[in-house]
């Protein structure tokens, strides 16, 4: 196993040594002000997380403080629709960089409907789409939710309604999104009832080091490496943990790939999440975001973990 290379590494002095050096840089950065419920977080926060495949977690700050996931919930639900529609979900969404804000139109009036990948906003809510047409009688953000805390091994996480209420009320551009694809097929199901379950699915509340253990299947070739049980199957989870590395950044994907060197996704609620295959899962949460939404302070740090440990994949 590739985790026996760094058995020599101690992560939680690494972590705490990183704890310390971004600790001036905590405070830049702007925290997302477009969803009210999230204006109010405090600036200064910082979390990181590590757990290995042998389901050792270390971690630093407030590690075991809930935030909110926001799109990184875009992971799980892409991972729950490709096992519930199987490959053809890649018929109504791409695979291919964005290199636009996450929540463009002008790609869709170009592109026919068809999002570019499904970690912006339009193509999360496509994927979205398929998980509420396969729920039949079931809460489509009630599903989501269980997946989380199945990966998890927690029923800790949990919707922050307050949070997904903020969603509602300040998500026109969502709506215009989801419309705007239903008028050209890609999106099948009734557009409130999918936009309804996609705020729910991005006001999922966990704390760090909860993320690292969801995303542990990630790191594990689709098992989660405590109970032995199969999350995904291995091609799907290399697959989507591809599509991370290309396009999990928004247009700062290729910045983060040449300075991290992991698979990773982002959140505007400052979360991070990266994926070391056969290694472990590392999770930062800083609230203030730079330019492209992603986390100033959370990215930093990740780039220092990547250095001082050789996980990266280059």
């Amino acid at each position: 196993m590739r985790i026996d290379r760094f058995s020599h590494l101690d992560w939680q002095g690494i972590l705490s040594g990183i704890a310390q050096d971004v600790e001036p840089h905590l405070g830049q950065g702007r925290v997302a002000d477009y969803i009210p419920a999230l204006a109010e977080q405090d600036p200064r926060a910082f979390a990181m997380a590590f757990t290995s495949l042998r389901g050792e977690t270390y971690a630093v700050g407030q590690s075991d403080r809930p935030f909110s996931i926001q799109s990184i919930s875009k992971v799980f639900t892409l991972v729950l629709a490709l096992q519930l529609e199987g490959e053809g979900l890649w018929s109504r969404v791409g695979r291919e960089p964005s290199g636009t804000p996450f929540n463009s139109i002008v790609q869709l009036e170009r592109e026919k409907g068809r999002p570019r990948n499904p970690f912006i906003n339009a193509g999360a809510i496509a994927v979205t789409d398929s998980v509420v047409g396969h729920c039949g009688s079931a809460s489509p953000a009630q599903t989501i939710l269980s997946f989380v805390r199945r990966c998890a091994g927690s029923d800790a996480p949990a919707i922050d309604e307050r949070v997904a209420a903020s969603e509602r009320d300040y998500g026109d551009r969502n709506r215009a999104l989801g419309y705007f694809m239903k008028s050209f097929g890609v999106v099948k199901n009734a557009v409130p009832d999918v936009l309804d379950t996609y705020f729910s699915q991005c006001a999922i509340a966990m704390s760090a080091a909860e993320l690292s253990r969801a995303g542990l299947f990630l790191a594990g070739g689709g098992n989660d490496p405590r109970t032995g049980e199969a999350i995904s199957d291995h091609e799907r989870v290399d697959r989507v943990n591809a599509t991370m590395m290309l396009c999990g950044h928004y247009d700062m994907s290729g910045d983060f790939a040449f300075r991290v060197g992991l698979a990773g996704k982002s959140g505007v609620g400052g979360g991070i999440l990266a994926v070391i295959p056969e290694v472990g899962c590392v999770t930062v949460w800083s609230p203030g975001l730079n330019a492209a939404g992603n986390s100033l302070a959370g990215t930093l740090a990740l780039e220092w973990f990547s250095e001082r440990t050789g996980v990266n994949l280059f």
